[in-house]
Parts: C-alpha cells; sequence; structure tokens
C-alpha cells in the first residue's frame, strides 16, 4: 500500500524548498514582488514535483536496475500511480497559475509544463538534457516577474538561475557511475564564476554574503568530486547544489531590491539539509 511517504519520496519532496526562490527572485528583478507571489510560488511547486513523479514513471525500468530502492521499482508506487501524480500536479500547477496571474501568468507557465514534460520524457539523457534543464529553471523565474509590465528585467536573473541549472544537471548526469575529474572542475568552474558575477556591484551586504554562502555550500563538495569523482561524492555535490540554491536566488533578490525576503529564502537551507537526511532530493 502506497504511503505519504512513498509519495513525498516520489516527488522528492525535500527538493521543492529550492523552488519559491525562482519566483521570488524573478518577481523581486521585475518590481512585482507582492501578494500574488506565493501563489505563483505554489504554482512552480506543483509543476516542480510534477516533474519529479514523471521522471521516475519515465525512468521505472533504468531505476530497476541502478536504483532499485526508488518508489516504483520497490514496487511503494505503482507506474500508473506516479503517473497519475505526475498529470494530476501538472494541471494543478496550469491552474493555480491562471488564477493567481490570469493570461499572463499561463503564458509562461503552460511552456514551462512543457519543458519539465519534455526534459522527462525526450530531453534526459541527450545532448540537450541539460539545456532543456536550464530551460524550466529559467522559465520558473520568468513565471514570478509575469506580472510586471516590465519582465524583461528579470532575464539577468533567469539566466543566473539556468546556468546553475546547466551545470547542476550535467553534473548529475554522473551520479550513478560516478564522473571524470574534469566534469566536477568544469562545474566548480562555472559555480565561483556564477557566484562572483551575482555578487558584481553588490547593492548590500545580504548580496554578497549570500552569493559567498551559495559558491561555499556548492563549491566544497564539488571540490571533493574533484579528487575523488565517485558515485557517493557526486551525489553529494549535486545534492549540496539543489539544497544550496536558496542562498543564490536570495542574492538575486537583495540585488532586486527585496534583502529581507532574501534572507527568509536563504533561511530555507538548514531546514533543507535536514529534511535531504531523511528523504533524498536526487
Amino acid at each position: 500500500m502506497t504511503t505519504p511517504r512513498d509519495l513525498l519520496e516520489l516527488v522528492r519532496a525535500p527538493a521543492a524548498l529550492s523552488v519559491p526562490g525562482d519566483v521570488v527572485a524573478g518577481a523581486a528583478a521585475g518590481g512585482a514582488l507582492g501578494r500574488r507571489t506565493a501563489g505563483l510560488a505554489c504554482s512552480s511547486i506543483c509543476l516542480y514535483w510534477a516533474g519529479m513523479a514523471a521522471n521516475d514513471w519515465a525512468d521505472r525500468r533504468l531505476d530497476a536496475i541502478e536504483r532499485p530502492e526508488r518508489p516504483i521499482p520497490s514496487g511503494r508506487v505503482s507506474a500508473n500511480a506516479a503517473l497519475g501524480t505526475a498529470a494530476t500536479l501538472t494541471v494543478a500547477g496550469l491552474a493555480v497559475a491562471g488564477l493567481v496571474g490570469g493570461r499572463r501568468a499561463l503564458a509562461v507557465a503552460a511552456p514551462l509544463a512543457c519543458a519539465v514534460w519534455t526534459y522527462d520524457l525526450a530531453a534526459k539523457g541527450t545532448p540537450v538534457g541539460p539545456l532543456t534543464m536550464a530551460l524550466c529553471r529559467g522559465l520558473d523565474v520568468l513565471l514570478g516577474a509575469s506580472l510586471s509590465s516590465s519582465a524583461v528585467a528579470a532575464l539577468p536573473a533567469a539566466l543566473t538561475i539556468a546556468a546553475h541549472t546547466y551545470l547542476l544537471t550535467a553534473l548529475s548526469h554522473a551520479e550513478v557511475s560516478g564522473a571524470d575529474p574534469r566534469l566536477p572542475a568544469a562545474t566548480l568552474a562555472g559555480t565561483l564564476s556564477l557566484a562572483a558575477a551575482t555578487a558584481h556591484g553588490s547593492a548590500g551586504a545580504t548580496q554578497l554574503t549570500l552569493a559567498g554562502w551559495y559558491a561555499a555550500q556548492f563549491g566544497r563538495p564539488q571540490a571533493r568530486a574533484v579528487v575523488n569523482p565517485s558515485p557517493v561524492r557526486v551525489r553529494e555535490a549535486v545534492t549540496a547544489g539543489i539544497v544550496s540554491l536558496p542562498a543564490l536566488q536570495g542574492a538575486l533578490a537583495a540585488r532586486g531590491g527585496a534583502p529581507r525576503v532574501a534572507l527568509a529564502l536563504a533561511a530555507a537551507i538548514p531546514l533543507a539539509w535536514h529534511l535531504v537526511r531523511k528523504i533524498s532530493a536526487t
């Protein structure tokens, strides 16, 4: 019998703490941070969880060999239930976006949902996989700015989050097999470059501090993976990349003029580390 914990594991529930910051960073950059931002964040979480469930449904045969402990191959969640969960969460995400932001939000949420399903069903494991996942996160940032009259102002934030996602996705492809040391070395260089670019022209201590915290949180496990690129070390680095993302999002929100909201985003990181010890984020 499927339990709530099984479903939480299916959708990688702790990883959802890395999602609202996309919308908040976009809204702050576009000058649209307000009450409706929370609703758009809920839409974003639903679409993220839908992608996680669809990922496991699409990978169920491969996981039976490489990760038999996951909910579907272990028999704790049926394939049909996983697919149904993914579809239901997708519809919920689109519905919430429409209710909160109308056509303007749906104009971003609908392509975002399509990109999520495209990654899971077609792009994953191909050379365009990291780019597709980066597109998902970039659109997620733009969803936050969809209610702004100057949504174009959120493009730098969207590109920053997309670049982080590209590095993380490229690294995640070596979670099972381990990596050539050059892969974590390259993603580490990209991470440090992103942190430096985000801290550049600092509007205050919050932006600078959070950019540095992001670099430390994600950078250290990547450095360890360069020395020992085993599957365990790579998986640790990928988990850190997910958990540390609110620090980067917070730095972007601070740059957009919302330092208090930025600190609130970063405050999710200790909770995320606690939760990923109980339910895997990868």
